[in-house]
């Protein structure tokens, strides 16, 4: 059986691609599950037309994931927190509370699942702190904990 892929499929194909698969594997798996199409002259146009459409926006978003990691680079937020004795924090700083952080001094959205905390801020100080956007997009943030009474 004749298949137009609609996304990659790993170790069979790649968007795009017409392949010959086993007539199992194609009615049972890749068609129900909008993998793949059959290979018909009319279809095989539309599906170009469509693979090509999702290029255009992946990359106008992969353009303007770069243009907000420029923008992110470099900056520094500053957390208040409750702070015990020797800069112990009563808690902990999170990649929640950095993305609030974010949106009220910046006024950027930054999904939480995002900022690539290795482990969650327990003292007073300042933290560099890496923000992954996309797939080779990344942007690093100083992040400055300090004292309520302090700020």
């Amino acid at each position: 059986m004749k298949v137009v892929f609609m996304e990659d499929v790993p170790n069979v194909g790649k968007a795009g691609q017409i392949k010959e698969v086993a007539d199992g594997y194609g009615k049972n798996f890749l068609i129900p599950h909008k993998l793949a199409m059959p290979a018909k002259a009319g279809d095989i146009k539309n599906v170009e037309a469509q693979i090509k459409a999702r290029a255009r926006v992946a990359a106008k978003t992969e353009s303007e994931m770069k243009a907000l990691a420029a923008e992110l680079e470099g900056k520094e937020i500053t957390i208040k927190a409750k702070v015990g004795q020797q800069g112990r924090l009563y808690g902990s700083i999170t990649s929640a509370d950095i993305a609030v952080g974010l949106e009220s001094s910046m006024k950027v959205n930054i999904d939480k699942r995002k900022i690539e905390l290795m482990e969650p801020i327990r003292s007073a100080g300042t933290y560099e702190v890496p923000i992954k956007l996309g797939k080779d997009i990344a942007a690093k943030i100083k992040v400055t904990v300090v004292s309520e009474e302090a700020a």
